[in-house]
């Protein structure tokens, strides 16, 4: 199945270019690229929001400018208002992640979605609600209500990005191919024979349980060919110290005619 495509971002009266820079920034964070203003307070273009962007220009160059956000928005099919403010509109009211969950959902089907967030003073009023077909709100802290517009756009854009990628990429997950079990095999007897050396095994009665436990354990690690053989390297390593230490303690003894 392809991905499907992300929501379009729409900003209803953006005050700053500051903040559009900033929103088209976390767009490019999380793969989306439509960006719509409504009456951008200063105009439009505007530098400010290129150098605020930090190099994530595209959803700035490609952004479409309206008067009106009926506009804005008559190409959607789904279009969610993101508010932290209770309004009279009787509609649905989610969270980011089920928003992203719907969203995800409709654009599977070939629907057109869409998040609309209001100016940084004012937010959403409730006629530009009443166009929307579900309320979007963040659940943040009751004592601090208080989002900046980029910050909102970030919530719900990382929410839509781990929805339609619910696992980490791929480069982040992928993993050597665990060593053959001859390896393991020969690492296991590797292992038990240098700790029978040691006296590890003790008492005797107990030596399969312990040689059982350990090999499970080591079992349970998944070792790649290479892992095994540089724990192999280690015990051996581990075994040469000690049979310096010895040596040096039959040394002293000779030195002292024992």
């Amino acid at each position: 199945m392809s991905e499907p495509v992300p929501p379009c971002v729409i900003l209803n009266e953006p005050q700053l270019a500051e903040n559009i820079g900033a929103v088209a920034r976390v767009m490019a964070n999380f793969g989306l690229y439509d960006l719509r203003l409504v009456r951008p307070r200063d105009g439009w273009p505007q530098e400010r929001a290129w150098a605020s962007a930090s190099g994530a220009d595209w959803p700035l160059n490609e952004a479409n400018v309206f008067d009106r956000i009926e506009d804005a928005l008559a190409d959607l099919k789904v279009v969610y208002a993101t508010t932290a403010r209770p309004r009279e509109t009787m509609l649905p009211i989610l969270t980011p992640r089920e928003a992203a969950a719907e969203l995800n959902r409709a654009s599977h089907e070939g629907q057109t979605i869409g998040l609309l967030f209001g100016g940084e003073r004012a937010g959403l009023e409730t006629l530009d609600i009443a166009l929307c077909h579900a309320i979007v709100t963040i659940p943040i802290d009751p004592k601090f209500r208080s989002l900046n517009l980029a910050q909102a756009v970030a919530v719900n854009a990382y929410e839509w990005r781990q929805t339609v990628l619910d696992r980490p990429p791929a480069i982040f997950r992928e993993a050597p191919e665990p060593a053959v079990q001859e390896q393991m095999i020969g690492l296991f007897e590797h292992l038990e024979s240098e700790l029978e050396t040691a006296g590890f095994f003790h008492p005797p009665e107990k030596k399969p349980a312990m040689v059982r436990n350990l090999r499970v354990a080591l079992g349970r690690a998944r070792f790649s060919d290479q892992e095994a053989r540089t724990f192999r390297g280690v015990i051996t390593a581990l075994s040469k110290g000690r049979g310096r230490v010895l040596a040096k303690l039959a040394e002293k003894k000779r030195e002292r005619g024992e």
